[in-house]
This record gives C-alpha cells, sequence and structure tokens, in this order.
C-alpha cells in the first residue's frame, strides 16, 4: 500500500466514527490525578485501555509504580523492529484535572463525551486523551498499510502529569538505558490556529511559590485599631505591585531573559497569537517593546493566580492577622531558575519589604527547554506535516505553558518534536473542554503521513 492509502485510512478512523467512540471510552475513566479517591482509575486508565491495544500493535508493556509516593503509576511500552532502524520515543499522559462537575453548561457532563456539531465535549477529550489516541490510531494505519512502521517505537505513558509529573524525571533516568531513542515525538498542548498545524520543540518553565505576610495571631477591630496596626493586605499588595510595573512589564532585572536572540524573534515574527479564540489578547499589556508572539513565547510572565486576606465570602471590620498570594513566574531558556526565589528575596528586601515570607511550592515545577527552530528534526516534520495538510506549519521553540519536557531532553538527551492536536479555545483546563472534530481528522492524517515518511528515511 502507500503512503496515501495510510492516510486514508487514518482519516476512515474519524469519518466512521471509531474515533468518537474510542475517546468516549477513554474520557469515561475518571482519572483526577487531583483527587486521590481516584487514584485507583489512573492505573485502571493504563492496564485497561491503554496496554491491550499497544499489545495489539505489538508493543511489549510494563507497568510500574511511581518512584515518588503520591505519584500515579507508569507505562512503558516498546516495538523494537530492527536494531539498526531510528527509533521514535512518544509520550502521553492519562491523567486530567478535577472535572468541576457542577460548573459545565446545561446538558454536559465532565465524564460522558457528549458530541454538538463539529464538538467533542469531555474533561480530557483535549488534555491529552485525544492527543494520544490520535497518535496510537496513526501508528496502526501505518501498520495496517504497510505491515510494519519501518521504525522503533518506545512509548511513555504517565498519570500525574496534571499535578507536576513527580517522578517522571526519576523513570526516565532509571530508564534511561531501554528509552535511548533518536527524538521525541509527543503532543500535548494547543495549535495557535486550529486549521493550521504547529509544532513546538520545548516549553516555558514554571516555578510557583506564595508570598505570604503573617503579621500577629488574629484579626482585630479596625475602629479600635485602625491606623496602629499593619494592614498586611496593603503591605502584601505594594509587594506585588513592585514585582512588575502597570502593564506588567517584569521589574527584577534576574527575571527577564537573555535567550530572545535574532533566529528565535525571526521564528516568531509572524506567528498568529489569540486569533480567533475568547479572550481577546490585551496588547497593552506585558513587555511594550515585544510583540504579543514575543510576550508569549520568547519571554517571561508573571502572575497573581490567587489572593486572600480576611474572609472575601463574609468581611468583618477587622484588620486581617495575615494575607496570601499564590504567584507564579513562567520563564524560558535564558532565566536563571536557580535564582528565581533569591533573586525575589533581594528585590523585595531592597525595597523594604522584609515582612513579606516567600513560601516555594515544591509541585508543578517544570524546566524551560528549547531546540533550535533550525534542528534536522525540525525541517524533516514540518516538510512531513505541509506534505500532508497543504499547509506550512507554524514553528515555535517552546510552548508559551509548561510540560516536563526537561525529562526528555535534558535527562535522555532528546531533540524533543511536539504536534498538539487541540486549539486554544479548547477550555482545557477548564468545564466545558472539547475537542474539534475536523481538527482531529487532519491530525490523525497528518501524523499518518509523518509515521509513514519516518519509516522510509529521516534526519542522520
Amino acid at each position: 500500500m502507500t503512503r496515501i492509502e495510510a492516510i486514508d485510512l487514518a482519516a476512515a478512523y474519524v469519518d466512521s466514527g471509531q474515533m468518537q467512540s474510542d475517546l468516549g471510552a477513554l474520557v469515561a475513566y475518571k482519572s483526577e490525578s487531583q483527587n486521590l479517591a481516584q487514584a485507583p482509575v489512573l492505573r485502571q486508565y493504563l492496564v485497561e485501555a491503554l496496554q491491550p491495544r499497544l499489545e495489539a500493535l505489538g508493543f511489549e508493556c510494563a507497568l510500574h509504580d511511581n518512584p515518588t509516593a503520591g505519584g500515579g503509576p507508569f507505562l512503558l511500552g516498546s516495538r523494537i523492529e530492527d536494531e539498526k532502524l531510528p527509533t521514535i520515543l512518544t509520550y502521553g499522559h492519562g491523567d486530567v484535572i478535577l472535572g468541576q462537575d457542577d460548573q459545565w453548561r446545561e446538558g454536559l457532563e465532565p465524564f460522558v463525551l457528549t458530541q454538538e456539531g463539529d464538538r467533542l465535549y469531555g474533561r480530557g477529550a483535549a488534555d491529552n486523551k485525544v492527543q494520544h489516541l490520535i497518535n496510537i490510531s496513526a501508528l496502526e494505519a501505518v501498520l495496517s498499510a504497510r505491515g510494519r512502521f519501518g521504525f522503533n517505537v518506545k512509548i511513555v505513558m504517565e498519570t500525574s502529569e496534571e499535578i507536576g509529573s513527580p517522578g517522571l524525571k526519576e523513570m526516565m533516568t532509571l530508564h534511561r538505558d531501554a528509552l535511548a531513542s533518536d527524538v521525541l515525538i509527543a503532543s500535548d498542548g494547543p495549535r495557535l490556529s486550529a486549521e493550521r498545524p504547529t509544532i513546538f520543540m520545548g516549553s516555558r518553565g514554571g516555578i510557583s511559590f506564595d508570598l505570604l505576610v503573617d503579621l500577629r495571631e488574629g484579626a482585630h477591630h479596625s475602629g479600635n485599631w485602625g491606623g496602629l496596626l499593619a494592614d498586611p493586605a496593603i503591605l502584601l499588595a505594594h509587594a506585588l505591585a513592585s514585582i512588575t510595573d502597570a502593564r506588567g512589564q517584569i521589574q527584577i532585572p534576574e527575571w527577564r531573559p537573555t535567550s530572545l536572540t535574532p533566529l528565535v524573534r525571526a521564528a516568531l515574527r509572524d506567528l498568529p497569537v489569540g486569533t480567533n479564540s475568547t479572550p481577546t489578547v490585551d496588547t497593552d499589556w506585558g513587555e511594550q517593546t515585544l510583540s504579543p508572539s514575543e510576550r508569549a513565547y520568547g519571554w517571561n510572565s508573571f502572575a497573581v493566580l490567587a489572593m486572600k486576606s480576611g474572609v472575601p465570602e463574609a468581611p468583618v471590620n477587622a484588620i486581617s492577622a495575615h494575607a496570601r498570594a499564590h504567584c507564579q513566574l513562567r520563564y524560558v531558556v535564558g532565566t536563571d531558575a536557580q535564582d528565581v526565589l533569591p533573586a525575589l528575596r533581594r528585590h523585595l528586601d531592597a525595597r523594604g519589604f522584609k515582612q513579606v515570607q516567600i513560601v516555594p511550592q515544591d509541585k508543578g515545577i517544570f524546566a524551560a527547554t528549547r531546540l533550535d527552530p533550525d534542528h534536522p528534526w525540525v525541517d524533516y516534520v514540518r516538510a512531513s506535516l505541509k506534505r500532508t495538510s497543504g499547509d506550512d506549519p507554524h514553528v515555535l521553540p517552546n510552548l508559551a505553558g509548561s510540560l516536563p519536557n526537561d525529562c526528555f531532553a535534558d535527562t535522555l538527551g532528546l531533540p524533543t518534536i511536539w504536534i498538539p492536536h487541540s486549539y486554544m479555545g479548547c477550555n482545557q483546563h477548564a468545564p466545558n473542554e472539547h475537542v474539534l472534530i475536523p481538527l482531529c481528522r487532519q491530525a490523525v492524517q497528518n501524523m499518518a503521513g509523518l509515521f509513514w515518511d519516518i519509516g522510509t528515511g529521516c534526519p542522520q
């Protein structure tokens, strides 16, 4: 059979409704890694939903407990056709965030896949269940068409990505030799455009921390003590305001990256950001001298994710004893991650905010990674996707969000190529999460074409 026939088989998988049926079965697993009560479901997802399908493809699979307490299990698999052939490593995660059952609109449930027009609604539909389903089904199409892959495949499936991938780096270290490969090709995150493929080669890192002002025991009457007791909320607000200016431009020199090179700027120059999606981009927010694409993919951003003082739901006439803000820095390569919090401490102290404590968070820390846009594997994948889709893919040096890509790029030493199968408006991590059927159809065709091409030759 031919490349076109393999691509047609992949398209028929969607056109027949089989993809929708398979995705519905995956979404039905309540694999919430943030919910300890669902821990058994994480294992069931790997053993019941994925392992039989991979073994039918000729993979040898093994289930592994997480080496880190509190993390979900891993499934490692491999199909080795010939040690002399190139080896592709792929990855996915079977866990999802909390279902948020009571926040979905009428007629939708998080763990029941619901089709409305071209949309398939369900928790995990976009992140990440349809993404690894598409890649596996594309491998199935190639195997059916050619009788072999023409390359070796190894797969890592984890179940703790939504809580920061605990244990993943340790697993990659423990199994480094067994997972040795030529390249990582995996899928997560959104495309820039629903109609056009996207490639990204890394991700921004993420560091989360709390800023805490804890001044005394208990609240005190604001009439009797107002003007006499320092207000922790006001102190915290001024401390936060010193980190950026009024349009969000970072004011800590060590937090301003050094890696926005001419090559990276050229790669980002014509990329659409936030087009045809909700919400719209605030053009007067962020680093003033940078374009929106440079701010999102080539620069750092600071955000206050939550903050509290007193009891907002039932305020009383009292000066609070403490105030807390949960903060996050998303950062690119060219930022010294080890100096992020020490630099913040120096910054706060120099401005008189010694009372503001920095409380590091152990979860959700990912390192920043990036592969040069002119790497041979980037050119190869880009050409294959263009051949199949007819569109030159958008190419990002790194995703704006964070992924555990350092486990593959740094620990395993691999070039990393990510090909997302969702889009910016998919409501990832929110109620009403969904995927688009036309996008999925194009994606499975793209991946079948790419896997076919790898079986006929790849970068040396």
